[in-house]
C-alpha cells in the first residue's frame, strides 16, 4: 500500500517529502462518539475525538515511524450513512488531496428503514470508485457489533427503544448481511478490507460480552476498543 511507501520515504527523507495524509470518512465512531447523556429534551453524546480510533492509527504510525508526521483528517460524521458519505466526499474528503481513505459506515445504515442492504453496498461502490478515479487508496472498514441486549446502563426511555431495535437487527443476522454486502463491493472493487466485524464477530462466539465493550450500551465502542481499529488498520496498511 501506497501510505507505507510514503511513510518510509518519509523518515529517510523528511525534508524532501511531504507528510502523508490520511482521510477517515465515517459516522459517529469515526467522529469520535463515546457515552450519551440527556440534555432536557434531547439525547446527547459525548465527543472525544483525541481518543477516536483516527487519532490512535496515527500514534500508532508515530511509534513505527518516529521519523515521520502523519496528518489526520477526520470526516465522521454523528449519524452518518454510507449514501451521506458519498454526498460530502469531495467537501470533506478529496479536497484535503489524501493519499488514503478509510471508509467505515454501516451501523447507521442497517437502522435505517429506508435503505436496503443494496442501497449501501451500491453508495460503498460509488464512493470507492470516486476515490479511485481521484488517484488514491482506499480501505474499508467494517464497524464493531451493536448492542445484544439492552444493559442496565442504559437507563433512557429513548436510548431503551433503540437498543432493543438495535438489538433485534443485531441478533437476528440482519446486520451480518449488511457487512456481507460490504465484503462483496470490495472484492468487486478491489478494496482492501479491515474487518474489525468479524473480529467482534469472533470474541461474541467466544464467550466476550460485547455489549460491555460499548461505551454507550449501544453502538460506540469503548475508547480502549478504538485500539483494535487502531492496530487492525496498521496490520491492513502493512499488508497490502
Amino acid at each position: 500500500m501506497k501510505i507505507i511507501e510514503y511513510l518510509t520515504n518519509k523518515s529517510r527523507d523528511n525534508f524532501g517529502n511531504r507528510s502523508p495524509v490520511i482521510a477517515f470518512l465515517g459516522d459517529s465512531v469515526t467522529q469520535g462518539c463515546f457515552e450519551i447523556y440527556r440534555d432536557g429534551e434531547l439525547l446527547r453524546t459525548v465527543f472525544d475525538s483525541a481518543n477516536g480510533y483516527a487519532e490512535r492509527t496515527k500514534r500508532v504510525l508515530s511509534m513505527l515511524y518516529p521519523e515521520t508526521s502523519v496528518s489526520i483528517i477526520n470526516a465522521g460524521i454523528n449519524g452518518g450513512t454510507a449514501s451521506n458519505g458519498l454526498m460530502r466526499l469531495e467537501r470533506d474528503v478529496l479536497c484535503h488531496d489524501p493519499d488514503l481513505v478509510v471508509v467505515c459506515f454501516g451501523l447507521n445504515d442497517c437502522n435505517d428503514d429506508t435503505v436496503e442492504a443494496e442501497d449501501y453496498a451500491a453508495s460503498l461502490r460509488a464512493i470507492f470508485q470516486k476515490v479511485h478515479a481521484a488517484g488514491k487508496d482506499v480501505v474499508f472498514m467494517t464497524p464493531n457489533m451493536m448492542n445484544t441486549y439492552i444493559p442496565h446502563t442504559v437507563t433512557d426511555d429513548f436510548a431503551k427503544t433503540l437498543g432493543a431495535l438495535f438489538a433485534e437487527r443485531q441478533n437476528n443476522g440482519y446486520f451480518d448481511g449488511f457487512m456481507e454486502a460490504a465484503r462483496a463491493v470490495c472484492r468487486e472493487e478491489q478494496v482492501p478490507i479491515c474487518d474489525c466485524y468479524a473480529l467482534w464477530r469472533s470474541m461474541h462466539k467466544q464467550g466476550v460480552d460485547t455489549t460491555a465493550l460499548l461505551s454507550n450500551g449501544l453502538n460506540h465502542p469503548t475508547r480502549d476498543m478504538h485500539d483494535l481499529f487502531a492496530w487492525e488498520l496498521v496490520k491492513t496498511f502493512l499488508a497490502n
